[in-house]
């Protein structure tokens, strides 16, 4: 069997003894080690200058390969170029675009480097996966070094329609680096229909049918392949974190009062103003519901060098103090906002505890925290998912209660929905949900990639 590297801007760093934070590094970890393998990237560190020649550490199996970023790279190519420009562009948010020539001299910059460090690393037969809108130029730069490995690119964000796409300076060439990879992977099929019809109005790339291409003298393929969660795993978790201190002290602070929470890293795509006012919309249309329902919003700092990051977190706390401010009673806040990151078991145990799960993006590649959610239920007793047809998910999970995430009153009555949500319908969404979760869990991701991979056009 032929190794596997793995190519992604950031590498989680291997401990004795712990495991993988999240479900995703785990699957990457799981496919690594039955298949010998290397990760490679950005090990989160800032050095004074360039560094060409990663560090390789050896655990469990795996080496991992990662070097440090130039202070000027972090900014310019991280926060510059990745995260003001393409993701806000490839989130359909062209007012958040913050283009400068530096930044793409950067990007370019850093994929070179990358390309240096990463090449002398390869042996004949390895099988490389990229990951991400860090690294698309990564395969152009690894062939132009003579690298003739089977190559594949999975973009864990949108792929934003073509008239969208054309505003992005540099667009033209970051479409045909995307066709030097050997298969490309999607969330879903509008964001590969969206690829092939930017690759083919924009560089003439021809598509012979769904999935299968011609750039110039190279054939290659895309694909769907929604990313998926860790179901039984995800399940037990949260029954066990049920009985912890923190989770039994937030229940008995509740009493009778039902919980809505949401769980997401603090940006703009997320549509937490939106959310915000929703709720209030709610307690506003639906007065029976003040005193007797609560919000959790947990808000994971996100890029506070950004700042349009900074800003959102000045208009969440402003939102969240107004509500609060007007609605509030002596032994009731309606908002419980917190800027903080928290374990993973504890919030999956928040999850089971909550009623209603509110995911309701912008713009969203796929939003596992809707996964999360609902593999997190007690299936005797269900909470309902409230989540926007904007995100991924929704082609998937079409049993939640759909809304649009733009529409405040829309999502304060699917909120009310939810909340009257009689038992036997609670369960028999969750079920269909959970069924569909299981046959496509992360594992079959990972195995359905690589095996399209292994069978793509060299």
């Amino acid at each position: 069997m032929s190794r596997l590297v793995v190519a992604s801007n950031r590498v989680p760093t291997p401990r004795a003894g712990q495991p993988q934070a999240g479900g995703l590094a785990v699957a990457l970890s799981d496919a690594l080690t039955r298949r010998g393998g290397l990760w490679f990237g950005w090990n989160g560190q800032l050095s004074a200058g360039p560094v060409t020649r990663p560090r390789v550490v050896r655990h469990e199996g795996i080496d991992y390969a990662t070097l440090p970023l130039a202070k000027e790279d972090y900014d310019d190519f991280y926060l510059g170029y990745a995260n003001a420009v393409i993701w806000p562009v490839f989130h359909f948010n062209l007012g958040a675009m913050d283009y400068q020539r530096r930044y793409s001299e950067s990007y370019a910059r850093v994929n070179a480097l990358f390309a240096d460090a990463l090449a002398p690393l390869l042996e004949h037969d390895d099988i490389l996966w990229i990951h991400d809108y860090h690294l698309m130029p990564l395969a152009r730069e690894l062939r132009d070094r003579g690298v003739r490995n089977r190559i594949g690119f999975f973009l864990h964000i949108p792929f934003p329609d073509y008239d969208v796409l054309r505003a992005m300076p540099g667009h033209r060439r970051l479409l045909e680096d995307l066709c030097r990879f050997d298969l490309l992977g999607f969330q879903t099929e509008n964001d590969r229909h969206a690829f092939e019809e930017s690759a083919s109005r924009a560089i003439g790339a021809l598509v012979f049918s769904p999935g299968h291409l011609r750039h110039r003298s190279r054939h290659f393929r895309t694909g769907v392949y929604p990313v998926g969660v860790a179901v039984d795993e995800l399940a037990g978790l949260s029954r066990r974190t049920m009985t912890t201190p923190r989770v039994r002290r937030l229940l008995d602070g509740l009493g009778e009062r039902d919980l809505m929470i949401g769980v997401d890293r603090l940006d703009y795509s997320k549509g937490l103003e939106q959310r915000f006012r929703a709720f209030e919309t709610l307690l506003d249309d639906y007065p029976h519901r003040r005193g007797h329902t609560v919000l959790m919003q947990i808000a994971s700092p996100s890029r506070g060098d950004i700042a349009e990051y900074a800003e959102l977190r000045q208009r969440l706390e402003g939102l969240s103090g107004h509500i609060n401010g007007t609605y509030a009673d002596l032994d009731w806040a309606p908002i419980h906002y917190l800027n903080k990151t928290f374990a993973r078991g504890s919030i999956v145990g928040l999850y089971r505890a909550a009623r209603v799960g509110l995911v309701t993006p912008l713009r969203d590649g796929m939003n596992l925290v809707a996964k999360e959610f609902v593999a997190s239920q007690d299936p005797d007793n269900p909470g309902v998912l409230v989540l926007s047809e904007l995100a991924g998910a929704a082609a998937e999970l079409t049993d939640a209660v759909l809304v649009n995430p733009y529409d405040i009153d829309a999502i304060a009555d699917g909120l009310n929905q939810a909340l009257a949500m009689p038992l036997p319908e609670r369960r028999r969404r969750h079920h269909r949900m959970m069924a569909t979760l299981r046959d496509r869990d992360i594992g079959a991701w990972e195995q359905r990639f690589l095996d399209d991979l292994g069978a793509a056009p060299g």
